[in-house]
């Protein structure tokens, strides 16, 4: 995942505290000077000087400008002992950040001392959403048994270099942690997260061979200090009494951003001054069933629940933050300041001055709750933004989106529906205006909003637009409109959505479903996958053993429980109706191998969900399906279940990885990029021709709820053995395609990247929602183009490619709709970067030129009532067309970094 690298300051200094299982840092300061002169100027301060700086991080600018064009200004003192504090500070004409940082001579982050004795380590279900903690979030140590805390764990890390040793499943509780609401847990807890040389911030950009879950079971665990999250680690507790970090009255707020500190900046080392991983290829993680407590660090002092720089296959779920909300309060929920995501749901937050202070370039969050919080959500900046089920109690301000004012709006858009705001004197806080730059920026449109003694709805720099009150808002808007021709600028209320009956829930809201963790599920309900034979070693074939554990489990009743490994299959795995499946750690992976999916002329489901006519549900969560090797016809999911009554089938968390991780024979070393070679279908690599297609739901299907879900061809290897992301080129035939002739389709949180035809095709469908959808065109392209190494296949509905001179105009599509009604889109992200691996095409200014056209709708007037809500792209030229007619231009939609168009429809019978 590329993105445009974003910084926000910090602060000029910061100190490194003297803590509880950390060495002596003492204290340094560093402060910056202008990049032009030869030397910075240090000041040292030694630990036992009474008088030191105190650290502000409550000033955040974000920086729209490239690194680049800004000075850059460092500093660095150092004490005797050997502590180090580096101060940056960068500024440009427009807008500017400082970012303080400390670390010492010892190994970032921390230096810990054993002394204390920890130990090393020893070797039917819910389908309703996920626990809903109350208001105050009370932990409780005495809880009903889980059954991931208590099944046998046998989980792999298949190529890891000790596979048979390296530990996936870490309990707390077995590195010494008490959850005793007493001890200070914090070295225990951050053992738990490191062990086993894993991917350490700053040094490792990524790698998928150490995966982790780090398990909390019930209990209060007292930190006094941040602890640091590591690549490709889950933090689970235990759903039925939500497990407590709670921060102690002197806990530092310098060794770390928040309780838990995804990516925490780096004061030395190869990612100096900047996040420990690149938040746009910051994957595989979750934090979910926690409860984060500030409320001992008195409200003065800026504290953060989680610092969450992050990209696709991410998440945050059923999370409560109680900050403290003394008058005065700098404390924050969430902090993202950079990053590709991803999706949040169900989120608590209580007190206060953020409950999210965030800035990313798209997410999709759900079922958001703040109560008595100063700002509820504070916008620094995104290109898309999709808010659902948002509810904001006793606030002073809903959601403020006014950063960097009229002159330089930074937020592309917001998308807000099915949500309440009560007893908040202004709901929304935004920036734009008739006049505002960049003129399509700041983009919003509102749906199903519910007020309650609300006094202003929406807030602009010179007035009210929106009155408030006790009201519902049906629908308004403020951008730019193609209804389905434009652009209109106007800002005001608009006819809502015609939202289908198969989509929504008995309120009247489109339907949502979280994830489920099964938490009154008993331990007797579940099989074990490798108990039942299945090796998950990535070598030996699993075919038969897998196909057996599903089979088993179904006729059973129980959940089958894939333990963490890859799964290598030789032919299609078949999963019957009323199957339950539930992956380890986003490292259970079945992995395609062999000639049965290696023939383009006959494509072959790696996993297929029903035979066609087929009927009933099936949960599927936390999987992956990948491919390993050539691999020219795998359709590695095939979706053929019928579900049309009762609660929609689901996939949480099931993604498809093709190429870019160890064991797939599709790294560096073998798909190496070649954009100085002309490519031909002669010339082209065919051995790095890895899919067919990512996921098909076909004309039998019906009722599938889809969240968090990436289909990802690697541009990238992600365990390069120079540790530097090194790209590659890999070819996938074509991403998502639904035919579903019923519908009845939920996508929330999905995204599609790299594939050669298209991302999204619609074809011949009905009833479907999109919760910010983001794609990429895949990086190679037009080097070679979308007609090759695929050739068209008609039943399919394939688009058909003319290359033109210019070279562009065949790249894949982001978006394609034939002959379906009833698709709506609340947040959409197209984007292509580049031009045969080449960025030139992408930078501002440069036109949008990586590719002609992105978004394509087809049929003439057998497509029709489609919705498009803040469309968003990047380096397409055209950000319409609509049956070879080209509708939007980029020229008259220019926004943040992207295009944003406010809304798009086709109405009732294609008019």
């Amino acid at each position: 995942m590329l993105g445009a690298s974003v910084i926000l300051g910090l602060s000029t200094c910061a100190l490194a505290l003297n803590a509880r299982y950390e060495g002596d840092y003492g204290y340094g300061y560093g402060y910056g000077v202008p990049a032009s002169k030869s030397s910075s100027t240090s000041t040292c301060i030694d630990s036992t000087t009474t008088s030191k700086p105190t650290p502000d991080y409550s000033k955040t600018v974000y920086v729209p400008t490239p690194l680049s064009s800004a000075s850059y200004a460092y500093g660095h003192g150092y004490n005797s002992s050997g502590a180090h504090g580096y101060g940056h500070n960068k500024s440009s004409a427009t807008s500017s950040y400082k970012h303080g940082h400390k670390t010492t001579t010892a190994t970032y982050p921390y230096k810990f001392s054993h002394s204390s004795g920890v130990p090393y380590p020893t070797g039917r279900g819910n389908n309703t959403s996920s626990v809903k903690p109350g208001p105050t979030g009370t932990a409780k140590a005495d809880c009903a048994p889980y059954w991931l805390e208590d099944i046998k764990h046998q989980g792999l890390a298949s190529f890891n270099p000790n596979a048979n040793s390296y530990q996936v499943f870490r309990n707390v509780k077995d590195f010494g942690a008490k959850g005793d609401g007493r001890t200070d847990d914090t070295a225990a807890i951050q053992r738990a997260i490191t062990e086993g040389n894993r991917c350490t911030p700053g040094f490792c950009e990524s790698s998928t061979t150490t995966p982790a879950i780090v398990y909390f079971p019930g209990g209060t665990y007292v930190i006094s200090s941040s602890i640091i999250d590591y690549y490709y680690t889950q933090i689970i507790g235990n759903p039925n009494c939500l497990p407590t970090i709670q921060a102690s009255a002197n806990f530092s707020t310098t060794a770390g951003i928040g309780l838990i500190d995804g990516s925490p900046y780096q004061g030395s080392g190869p990612r100096v001054g900047k996040t420990g991983y690149g938040p746009t290829n910051t994957f595989f993680r979750q934090i979910r069933n926690l409860i984060l407590d500030t409320t001992k660090i008195p409200a003065n002092i800026t504290a953060r629940g989680v610092h969450w720089p992050t990209a696709q296959t991410t998440s945050l779920q059923n999370v409560v933050f109680n900050l403290n909300a003394a008058s005065g309060t700098q404390h924050e929920g969430l902090f993202v300041e950079e990053g590709s995501g991803g999706f949040m749901t169900d989120l608590v937050f209580n007190g206060g001055n953020y409950g999210f202070n965030v800035g990313n370039q798209q997410f999709t969050t759900r079922n958001l709750t703040f109560n008595n919080v100063n700002t509820a959500i504070n916008q620094l900046w995104d290109w898309g933004w999709t808010y659902s089920g948002v509810v904001i109690n006793n606030c002073k301000v809903g959601l403020n989106i006014s950063a960097g004012g009229p002159a330089a709006v930074n937020v592309g858009s917001i998308t807000l529906f099915d949500s309440e705001i009560n007893n908040t004197p202004v709901g929304i806080i935004t920036a734009r205006t008739d006049s505002s730059e960049p003129a399509a920026a700041g983009s919003v449109y509102l749906e199903n909003v519910k007020l309650n003694n609300v006094g202003v709805a929406v807030q602009g720099p010179n007035g009210a637009y929106l009155v408030g009150g006790t009201t519902t808002i049906a629908a308004w808007a403020d951008g730019h409109r193609y209804l389905p021709n434009g652009p209109v600028e106007a800002r005001g209320a608009i006819a809502a959505s015609k939202r289908p009956a198969s989509l929504l829930d008995a309120s009247g809201k489109y339907y949502t479903r979280s994830k489920p963790q099964y938490g009154s599920v008993p331990l007797s309900n579940f099989l074990s996958a490798r108990t039942l034979g299945c090796a998950g070693d990535g070598k030996t074939d699993d075919t038969k053993a897998l196909s057996a554990a599903i089979l088993k489990a179904k006729a059973e009743g129980k959940i089958l429980f894939i333990d963490a490994g890859y799964y290598v299959v030789t032919d299609t795995i078949y999963v019957p109706p009323g199957s339950k499946i539930v992956g380890e750690a986003l490292a259970t992976v079945i992995l395609s191998s062999g000639q049965a999916f290696n023939d383009m002329n006959a494509p072959k489901a790696v996993v297929v969900v029903a035979k066609p006519g087929e009927t009933g549900s099936v949960e599927l969560s936390d999987l992956f399906l990948s491919t390993k090797g050539q691999q020219m016809g795998a359709v590695l999911l095939e979706y053929n279940l019928g579900t049309y009554s009762g609660e929609p089938a689901g996939l949480w968390d099931v993604h498809t990885r093709i190429g870019g991780f160890a064991g797939s024979d599709l790294q560096a070393p073998q798909c190496v990029k070649t954009p100085e070679v002309t490519i031909t279908a002669a010339t082209l690599d065919r051995d790095c021709i890895a899919a067919y297609m990512s996921i098909h739901i076909t004309k039998f299907a019906a009722g599938l709820y889809m969240e968090n879900n990436w289909l990802w061809t690697a541009d990238h290897d992600l365990d390069d053995a120079l540790n530097n992301n090194t790209q590659i080129t890999i070819y996938a035939g074509r991403g998502l395609l639904v035919e579903s002739q019923r519908g009845g389709i939920w996508l929330y949180g999905t995204a599609v990247e790299h594939h050669v035809k298209y991302e999204y095709q619609f074809v011949d469908t009905r009833d479907i929602f999109m919760g910010q959808i983001q794609t990429e065109t895949a990086y190679y392209q037009p080097n070679p183009d979308a007609t090759i190494p695929f050739p068209e296949n008609a039943a399919l509905s394939d688009p058909v490619f003319t290359p033109s001179p210019s070279g562009n105009a065949a790249d894949g599509w982001g978006l394609r709709i034939l002959r379906s009604n009833n698709i709506l889109g609340y947040g959409v992200g197209l984007y292509s970067f580049f031009d045969n691996y080449s960025t030139k095409c992408s930078d501002v200014g440069a036109g949008a030129r990586c590719q002609t056209r992105i978004f394509s709708v087809e049929g003439d007037r057998n497509s029709y009532d489609i919705n498009i809500y803040n469309l968003n792209t990047v380096g397409s030229t055209q950000m319409i067309t609509r049956d070879g007619v080209d509708l939007a231009s980029n020229v008259d939609n220019n926004s943040t970094f992207v295009d944003t168009i406010n809304i798009f429809r086709i109405n009732s019978f294609g008019q």
